[in-house]
């Protein structure tokens, strides 16, 4: 980890679940696909520097189809079939803000901007959701939460499921503020996330503490 999460997070790297959590992702690699790549897997750390998060999207774990997860949740590499709950994201963004979705589910330009699109597991072996949960990779992402959480100036987090409103606890909502909605997925958008402008609400949260809101509008290319 080469930006500024590295000495708040080192403490991490000598204690036991971690060395036995990458002892069990690398035996994973031996004899599975395991995604997203060994070198992407801390893609949202690299991407989005500690002191430039302004919001926090909690994922669960990554996308588990082939070239798919590149370490940012709910983003998928160009080129690749943008999924269902990222349709809904991009229909719902175009709800709220009258942006134009792009025609690839990269998205990166958010993390760049100040968007941390975290997953609480952060890899997985192929076609298996949910196969790397329970492993230790909770106990790492937990502690990137509480960090953000530790910052003075304000962050939106950004809660979509029951699983990531299951971390709200890690949250001080004095501080910081919290948007929560059914998941984007097929099976719940219609209970209530697709009509929750979280990109507006977010936004009006972070000018209302005074900082810089963000540019949610994505490249078509």
């Amino acid at each position: 980890m080469l930006t500024d999460w590295n000495p708040l997070l080192r403490q991490q790297f000598s204690q036991e679940y971690w060395a036995e959590l990458q002892g069990f992702v690398q035996a994973e690699r031996r004899i599975s696909a395991v995604y997203p790549p060994d070198e992407e897997v801390y893609a949202a750390l690299h991407l989005t520097a500690y002191a430039d998060v302004k919001v926090l999207i909690l994922g669960q774990d990554p996308y588990h189809g082939e070239r798919q997860a590149h370490g940012l949740c709910f983003s998928v590499q160009r080129g690749v079939t943008i999924p269902p709950s990222l349709r809904n994201v991009y229909k719902e963004l175009h709800s709220d803000l009258g942006l134009v979705p792009p025609n690839h589910g990269n998205l990166e330009t958010w993390a760049k901007r100040g968007v941390l699109l975290l997953n609480a597991v952060l890899t997985v072996r192929s076609g298996n959701a949910g196969s790397h949960r329970n492993r230790g990779w909770e106990t790492f992402t937990d502690e990137i939460i509480r960090l953000v959480n530790q910052k003075n100036e304000r962050v939106v987090f950004i809660l979509w499921g029951a699983f990531a409103q299951k971390k709200k606890p890690l949250i001080d909502l004095n501080t910081h503020y919290v948007i929560e909605a059914p998941h984007p997925s097929p099976l719940s958008a219609h209970r209530g996330f697709l009509g929750s402008r979280p990109f507006s609400r977010a936004n009006q949260a972070l000018a209302e503490a005074g900082r810089s809101e963000v540019d949610w509008a994505l490249p078509h290319n």
